[in-house]
Order: structure tokens, then sequence, then C-alpha cells
């Protein structure tokens, strides 16, 4: 198992659908074997540039410890979820030094 950060974008929708989609991610990880350590929403943001003709997004933060199949799972479903605008997993080893 390796530590990792998952932070992703989230089409700005109801908070009922933002919820959904968060919920989706947090329960797709834990039934492939991993925990949720920490999640951090951050909350609706203006974006840098236009993400999919969208120019606001909804940031949410995992810390994860998970297996690399896990992780590229959830990778996998999020390049075909279209409620996320943008996401980047990366592998969290400071996190593995405390």
């Amino acid at each position: 198992m390796r530590n990792y950060e998952i932070i992703f974008i989230v089409r700005v929708l109801e908070d009922d659908a933002i919820n959904a989609v968060v919920d989706k991610f947090s329960k797709l990880i834990v039934a492939n074997g991993g925990t949720i350590d920490k999640e951090e929403r951050w909350g609706k943001k203006h974006l840098a540039y236009d993400i999919k003709k969208e120019s606001e997004g909804y940031y949410v933060l995992f810390n994860v410890t998970a297996s690399p199949e896990c992780v590229k799972e959830c990778d996998r479903v999020m390049k075909i979820t279209d409620e996320i605008l943008k996401h980047m997993i990366v592998r969290d080893d400071e996190r593995a030094e405390d």
C-alpha cells in the first residue's frame, strides 16, 4: 500500500450533485481496498483558464492509502466521468516517512 494525493475539479453543479460525485469516488477507492485518510473540499474557485468551456470548478483533495491497482481504476473512472473537469494523482512519499 502506498500513499497518494488525488486532486480533482468537479464541474460546478447543484450541491447534491457535487456531493454525489465526491461520494462516488470515495466509495470507489474503498471498494478497491484503499482508505481515504483525509478529505479536503476547497470549494468553488475560478479557473485560470477555461476547461471544457467551464470557468469555475469545485476542488476536492483526497489523501489516500491504496494499492497501485486501486489508483489505476480511480484514474480510469475519472477520465470517463463527465462531471470531472480535470484530475491529478501523485504519490505522496513525504507522508510515508512520517
